[in-house]
């Protein structure tokens, strides 16, 4: 596990050096460059050793030095590869390492090389001979990398602050990324919080010709629900078997290390099946951590320690008291180059803090949800379907004025709350249900705060994209390619890469294996929410390895009470910290009103708190914003 950066044409040696130091966080064990003035090519890599302490050093050469490699991530079948490539007539100077095996499969089968991996990766590859460079990132996005051309200079880096280290870029904040962001709580799609920066999509690879820095970005995989309808006890009882032995199968894949590997378990579904997996298999010692709260509602710790008694791993729960809010609040956005407002970084930067005093390495339940329907969202489809059909929209909105009146509860997934929720929604267009739902800002409230009229299919288009470029007209698939395209890859995986590498943690994901998502896309959304049953094919599969009362426990969400601690003051958005063309009085009024507790306003406030405190450690020159935001490179 790795940070990566580089970049071709104008700049310096002590460019490169700065921008590489600015990753130390996600590779703390060893460093690495590679110059060569005449192409101008410059890579930086910093290196978190997991596997193959001296066989994996970087930037990785072929013998006669003619491609070189920069590698993020873990190949988990790069044992099988290895061998494949042997047989091709490959030799490799290393034992295991799985950057060399990604080296030789480039030599074998250029970029057709990804449809041979199975793992979490983005890398660059520099080929001499053809005079090109090659980026790409793997089928989820698991592994960030972003991308920028200014003039005659093309830059990359795993994280977008290392790019505001080059002196040759002039980088200014995006009006449009920063909309979007404020809308999802999360960048979408290619945007990020700069002009002219963006993400390479996942699943792509970018090649990018040396000699006058044109580039060629193609996709070899995209995520696709292929519709099937038979849900037969036959069909669930065929599928539940595919599931368990890929899960298994997956699992296995990923205990391979020469560090020492935990389990995040939050009591759930996802992380005790992933736990149980492993202990099928015959790991020991499991070790397994979480996080535990005293506000009841938000509290999975006694799950946690039942699943973990239940799979004999010894297990460590750590206790998020107020007084740690502002501690870490401070210690998190001082060194996040870039916003995001997920309800669970608070808890989950904690649990990674904790993980990685015992283990370097830890497997976790990331992606069930999105995946497999369990969200809260999907049972709310059937009641805004049939709401749009019966109730005209001046009914509506009396349904929200009536529900205005209820007051409000800080407590985890409140009926309003959930009502407040699905009530967005009602009036738009279908594709436009689960990020409403799943927004911090609601319409109006972002309209108050940019001061002017918003075009929500302009902000929300990537969720549009996915819900219409869906093959089956079913609203559950439509919103499992929501969720598999959108939600998972821009803000679950974002968290869990960017949180874990602040601590030199490599977080695995077992439901992101190719072969077991090749069996999840076919299995029909009947099986997946089955009547009231969010995820009943994953329950099903995993019932010969948990007990009962783990597997159908109601779901409460890794969440934070967020809510409380804004009302209690352990929260602080600063409105002056907020663009300058942004109304500041919205936000006071809101956090007002959410403090005297009539409203309940908790994840826009900790949607511009997230934002406020990383634009108060913005580099001075990157302030100013562009608008409108110009189609990036």
């Amino acid at each position: 596990m790795c940070g990566i950066t580089g970049f071709v044409g104008q700049g310096q040696r002590r460019d490169l050096l700065a921008m590489t130091g600015a990753l130390s966080h996600r590779g703390p064990d060893q460093e690495g460059y590679y110059l060569d003035s005449e192409l101008p090519v410059f890579l930086g890599s910093r290196r978190l050793v997991i596997r193959d302490t001296e066989g994996g050093v970087q930037p990785l050469a072929s013998e006669d030095e003619q491609t070189w490699l920069i590698f993020n991530g873990e190949i988990y079948n790069a044992a099988e590869l290895r061998e494949q490539l042997q047989q091709c007539g490959h030799r490799f100077r290393s034992q295991a390492s799985d950057s060399e095996v990604v080296l030789h499969a480039y030599r074998q089968w250029g970029v057709d090389l990804f449809a041979h991996l199975n793992g979490m990766w983005a890398l660059a590859l520099l080929d001499r001979k053809r005079g090109q460079l090659l980026l790409s990132r793997d089928p989820f996005g698991q592994k960030p990398l972003y991308v920028t051309r200014q003039g005659s200079l093309f830059a990359f880096a795993s994280e977008p602050g290392a790019l505001t280290q080059h002196r040759g870029l002039d980088l200014k904040l995006s009006e449009l990324g920063l909309r979007k962001y404020c809308a999802h709580g999360y960048f979408p799609g290619e945007h990020s919080l700069y002009h002219g920066v963006r993400k390479l999509p996942p699943g792509h690879w970018l090649r990018l010709n040396l000699n006058d820095l044109e580039s060629q970005q193609h996709c070899y995989w995209r995520y696709r629900i292929e519709p099937q309808g038979d849900c037969s006890e036959t069909a669930a009882e065929h599928w539940a078997q595919q599931l368990r032995e890929r899960l298994l199968n997956s699992v296995r894949r990923r205990l391979v290390s020469d560090a020492p590997v935990g389990f995040f378990l939050s009591g759930g579904l996802d992380s005790s099946a992933i736990i149980a997996c492993a202990a099928a298999a015959g790991t020991r010692p499991l070790r397994s951590f979480s996080i535990g709260f005293s506000e009841s509602s938000f509290d999975e710790s006694e799950e946690a320690l039942r699943a973990a008694h239940a799979v004999g791993s010894t297990h460590r729960v750590k206790v998020f008291s107020k007084e740690l809010v502002e501690e870490l609040v401070d210690e998190i956005f001082k060194r996040l180059d870039e916003p995001l407002s997920d309800s669970s970084m608070l808890s989950f930067y904690l649990l990674c803090r904790e993980a990685r005093r015992d283990v370097k390495v830890a497997l976790g339940g990331d992606a069930g949800d999105e995946l497999l329907a369990g969200y809260a969202p999907f049972h709310a489809l059937r009641f805004a379907g049939l709401a749009e059909q019966l109730l005209p929209r001046p009914i509506h909105r009396g349904i929200s004025a009536l529900m205005s009146r209820i007051p409000p509860s800080h407590s985890n997934m409140s009926t309003r709350f959930k009502i407040d929720r699905a009530m967005r929604g009602l009036g738009h267009g279908a594709a436009l249900w689960n990020p409403l739902w799943l927004a911090p800002v609601s319409p109006p409230d972002l309209e108050e705060l940019l001061g002017e009229p918003i075009d929500l299919e302009e902000l929300y288009s990537e969720a549009i994209e996915a819900w219409d470029g869906c093959e089956s007209d079913h609203p559950v698939d439509r919103s499992l390619e929501f969720y598999g395209r959108v939600f998972l890859t821009d803000d679950i995986l974002v968290k869990v890469d960017r949180l874990s590498m602040l601590h030199g943690l490599e977080v695995r994901s077992p439901f992101l294996d190719p072969e077991l998502i090749d069996c999840i896309r076919r299995i029909p959304h009947g099986l997946k929410l089955k009547g009231s049953t969010t995820k009943y094919i994953l329950k099903r599969a995993v019932a010969p390895l948990l007990p009962a009362d783990i597997i159908h426990r109601r779901k409460l969400g890794f969440s934070a009470p967020l809510g409380s601690w804004l009302a209690q003051g352990a929260l602080r958005p600063d409105p002056d910290n907020l663009p300058g063309s942004w109304r500041s009085k919205a936000l006071r009024q809101r956090l007002q009103r959410h403090r005297s507790g009539h409203q309940d306003h908790r994840l826009l406030l900790w949607n511009l708190l997230a934002l406020s405190e990383v634009m108060r450690h913005q580099p001075s020159r990157t302030i100013s914003t562009v608008r409108p935001a110009a189609t990036v490179p």
